[in-house]
């Protein structure tokens, strides 16, 4: 018999047994875990080094890095968001550093320092961890010394008076929250890289620009092939990767997680538009170009025009029809507009998708109406409470995923220990 089991040993559950065992050092906690490792997501993140949240201090604007969760996070970020995740880790001796792009690391880039950290705060506030323990079924009992929750595992059966499920994207656990009367947002893949073969992103796998990329609709493009007239249902700017399979970077990321839902129902076979240089529009670049062929009397191929890599600068000029040995002098008015087209309307084929290093994410879980977002308790369930990406939460790339553990750890924490105190 424990006060308080968390299922999950990951970044919410161990956040949230900390802070309770902080609050109530006479609570006894357990932390029930189905593999052999605890923190594992924790370990694989940033290459190793664990993005552990991101440099924005604005609730606001944090919560608008959340596909699914903005407007139910914005309350829980003004009581616990970055500056707090920071001040946690500096207290127990972890100082974060700001990369460029807004990403936090612990200065020892290393993702083993927040395990050992996390594992040895539980060990010195007295929590146990049991591993290799995969629940089987949870049971809401009452009795005439007051509920319980009785947690049936592998190995044992444990009761508490207060339940914490922090499994992360855990099919198994889904549909046994489903079967205790919980609705459960159907799951798909978010934070994934677009699978692409074609001749002008090929043999360059590596260059990384700044692009803006838009995803056509799938119905209305059957329709109208005039990459001018498609029309878009998402778009994103940023740097743009190309890869062995295709393009990955920011730019892709951000519309694989705003896009989860529909890019599934499209079974991951669409087009996107991309322009190449977003600080020129069709007509802009055109003109330049035939200013440039007034001037110019080297190959196109051989001037740099415009601030892209020149390997691709080269694919795209080769595949507007325009020769090697082509001079600016030479070149036909109708071959640069093909060239502005394929610079800033370029249409590219998805077909697939790739995970995005080990760092999955999966949009779906338990439905935000039916979650108490003051305490992270459930409404449908007395005295059980969820953290996480239980929870049909997710976010873009960049840290975000495991603020919204934080977030959500720390004030299922405060829920449990308040509700302690209510009785």
């Amino acid at each position: 018999m424990f006060d308080v089991v968390i299922v999950g040993g990951g970044a919410a559950g161990f956040f949230a047994a900390i802070h309770i065992a902080e609050a109530r050092p006479n609570v006894k906690i357990a932390i029930l875990e189905r593999g052999k490792q605890v923190l594992t997501k924790v370990k694989v993140s940033g290459g190793g080094r664990c993005n552990v949240t991101h440099a924005e201090f604005n609730p606001a604007d944090l919560a608008s890095n959340y596909p699914r969760g903005e407007k139910e996070l914005l309350g829980p970020f003004h009581s616990f968001a970055t500056g707090d995740t920071i001040g946690f880790f500096e207290k127990r001796g972890i100082p974060l550093k700001i990369e460029e792009d807004g990403r936090m690391f612990p200065t020892t880039d290393s993702s083993q320092t927040i395990i050992d950290c996390f594992t040895s705060e539980a060990e010195r506030l007295g929590v146990k961890i049991f591993r290799v323990c995969t629940v089987t079924g949870f049971e809401n009992i009452t009795s005439a010394k007051g509920d319980y929750w009785q947690i049936n595992t592998t190995k044992k059966t444990y009761k508490c008076k207060k339940l914490l499920v922090s499994t992360g994207s855990n099919p198994k656990i889904w549909d046994l929250l489903q079967g205790l009367g919980h609705t459960i947002v159907s799951p798909v893949p978010s934070l994934f890289t677009f699978n692409i073969q074609d001749e002008r992103i090929k043999n360059i796998p590596g260059i990384s620009t700044h692009a803006e990329v838009a995803v056509l609709d799938k119905i209305k493009s059957r329709r109208n092939t005039n990459s001018a007239s498609q029309s878009e249902i998402l778009s994103s700017e940023g740097p743009l990767l190309i890869t062995h399979w295709g393009m990955s970077g920011p730019a892709i990321l951000k519309l694989s997680a705003w896009g989860a839902q529909i890019l599934d129902s499209y079974k991951y076979e669409f087009k996107i538009r991309v322009n190449w240089v977003p600080e020129y529009h069709p007509a802009g670049l055109l003109e330049l170009f035939l200013k440039v062929k007034q001037v110019e009397k080297k190959t196109v191929l051989r001037t740099k025009v415009l601030d892209i890599p020149k390997r691709l600068w080269a694919n795209l000029v080769r595949a507007s029809g325009i020769d090697d040995t082509v001079t600016w002098p030479d070149v036909t008015k109708a071959q640069l507009q093909e060239l502005t087209t394929q610079l800033t309307q370029g249409l590219f084929f998805v077909n697939g998708k790739s995970t995005f290093k080990e760092e999955f994410v999966t949009a779906g879980g338990v439905d935000l109406k039916e979650v108490n977002f003051k305490t992270f308790e459930s409404k449908v369930l007395s005295n059980m409470y969820f953290a996480g990406e239980v929870l049909n939460i997710d976010a873009i790339t960049g840290g975000f995923n495991f603020q919204n553990a934080w977030t959500g750890g720390f004030l299922a924490a405060q829920g449990i220990v308040n509700s302690f105190d209510n009785t």
